[in-house]
C-alpha cells in the first residue's frame, strides 16, 4: 500500500532538505514547491497552488503538511518576524479550503486560523480528509530563553526575551486554531540548537557550522556569551527523523482530530562552548581562535538552555548522532562547498 503524500514547505531549508530525504527513506511521495516568500501574496498564491497538488496526489486519502519554513533568527525585526506570521496564517486559511471536507455540503470552511472559529453551540471541529496531519517546526530556545528551572519540559513556563521567541508562540497558536477549527491533528516541535550539513551560512545563528567554516576558512571565531552557556545541540538528520515519527504517532488512536500535540525536539545532551571549542580541537587537531566580543542581542541569550522532552518518550529511545561525528560531518560539507567554489574564503 502507497504512503501518504508529504509536503514539505521549506525544502531548501537545513531541516527541510533533511526531511526530505528521511520521508524518502520511509517510502513516502514527497512534494517540494519553490514559495517567493519576499513577496507574500504570491508566497499565499503559491502555498494555495501546493495545497491543490497535495490534494490530487492524496486522491481523497490521506495527507500530510510539514512546515519547515522560516529565515528569522533571534535578531530578526519585528517587521520581518510579522510578514512571515501573516504568510503562515492565510497559507492556513488556504489549506483548510483546499483540503478539508466541506461540512454539511459547504462550499467550503470559513476558517481563519488565528481567530474564534468555534460556534455557538460548541466546538464542532469540520472533519478533515482521512489523515489530515500537519507539522510546524517552532524554536525552544526562543520560547524559554527566560524561562526559570531548567531543564525545560513541554509542561515549563515559556518566556521569550526577544520578538523572535514571542512570534513563535503566536505562529504555535495560530496552529492550535487550525487545527482545533479543521479536525486536522496538529504536531508542534519546539527545536533544539540545530546543526548539521546544509545550514544557511549567512543566516545569524548555527555555532557549530560557524566553527566548522572557521576551521575550512582559517579564520577566527568571535563569540558574544560566555564559554559556559549550555546549549542542547541536535544535528539535523536526527531532528527529520524525530518529526517523520512524530507524524506517524499522530495517526494513532490517542490522538483525536483537531488535537495539537505539543514536543520538545532535542538529544537530550547539554554542552557548553567551552565544550565544543574542546571536540573541534579533537576533530580539527587545532584548537580554534576565539575572539570575545559583545552584542546588544547577548540579552536575549539564556545562559542554561538544557531540554528534557516528557512527550511521546518512545520517540527519543533511539540513540543520536554524537557531538563530534555531526561536527566532522559538518566541516566535510563546508570543505565541499568551498572545493565547489560555492564558498568564498574570506
Amino acid at each position: 500500500m502507497q504512503s501518504d503524500p508529504v509536503w514539505v514547505i521549506g525544502a531548501g531549508g537545513l531541516l527541510g532538505k533533511a526531511l526530505v530525504a528521511e520521508l524518502g527513506r520511509r517510502g513516502h511521495p514527497v512534494l517540494t514547491a519553490s514559495i517567493p516568500w519576499s513577496r507574500p501574496d504570491d508566497a499565499v498564491a503559491a502555498l494555495r497552488a501546493g495545497a491543490e497538488r497535495l490534494r490530487e496526489a492524496a486522491n481523497g486519502g490521506a495527507w500530510r503538511i510539514a512546515w519547515c519554513a522560516g529565515a528569522g533568527v533571534t535578531g530578526s525585526s519585528q517587521d520581518a518576524l510579522n510578514s512571515e506570521l501573516d504568510v503562515l496564517q492565510r497559507g492556513l486559511a488556504a489549506f483548510a479550503e483546499v483540503l478539508v471536507t466541506p461540512r454539511d455540503g459547504a462550499s467550503g470552511p470559513d476558517v481563519v486560523p488565528g481567530k474564534d472559529n468555534a460556534s455557538s453551540e460548541g466546538p464542532d471541529p469540520r472533519p478533515a480528509r482521512r489523515g489530515g496531519h500537519f507539522f510546524l517546526a517552532s524554536s525552544a530556545g526562543g520560547v524559554y530563553a527566560g524561562a526559570p528551572n531548567p531543564p525545560f519540559t513541554e509542561e515549563s513556563p515559556t518566556a521569550p526575551l526577544a520578538p523572535y521567541g514571542w512570534a513563535k508562540l503566536r505562529a504555535e497558536a495560530v496552529v492550535r486554531d487550525f487545527a482545533a477549527a479543521t479536525g486536522v491533528r496538529a504536531f508542534i516541535g519546539r527545536i533544539s540548537n540545530l546543526y548539521g550539513p546544509g545550514q544557511n551560512l549567512n543566516k545569524a545563528q548555527g555555532l557549530i557550522s560557524v566553527f566548522a567554516r572557521a576551521d575550512v576558512t582559517a579564520q577566527p571565531v568571535t563569540l558574544y556569551v560566555s564559554l559556559d552557556t549550555l546549549r542542547d545541540y541536535l544535528f539535523v538528520s536526527d531532528a527529520a527523523r524525530l518529526v517523520a515519527a512524530g507524524l506517524d504517532r499522530l495517526g494513532q488512536p490517542d490522538v483525536g482530530n483537531g488535537e495539537t500535540v505539543l514536543k520538545i525536539l532535542a538529544s537530550h545532551r547539554a554542552d557548553t562552548i567551552g565544550s565544543i571549542i574542546g571536540a573541534c580541537r579533537t576533530v580539527f587537531k587545532r584548537r580554534p581562535l576565539v575572539v570575545l566580543g559583545a552584542s546588544p542581542s547577548a540579552k536575549a541569550q539564556a545562559v542554561d538552555l538544557r531540554l528534557r522532552s516528557v512527550v511521546w518518550p518512545e520517540l527519543d529511545r533511539v540513540p543520536v548522532t554524537p557531538l563530534a561525528a555531526g561536527l566532522s560531518a559538518t566541516a566535510s560539507d563546508i570543505q565541499h562547498l568551498l572545493a565547489a567554489g560555492q564558498l568564498r574564503r574570506p
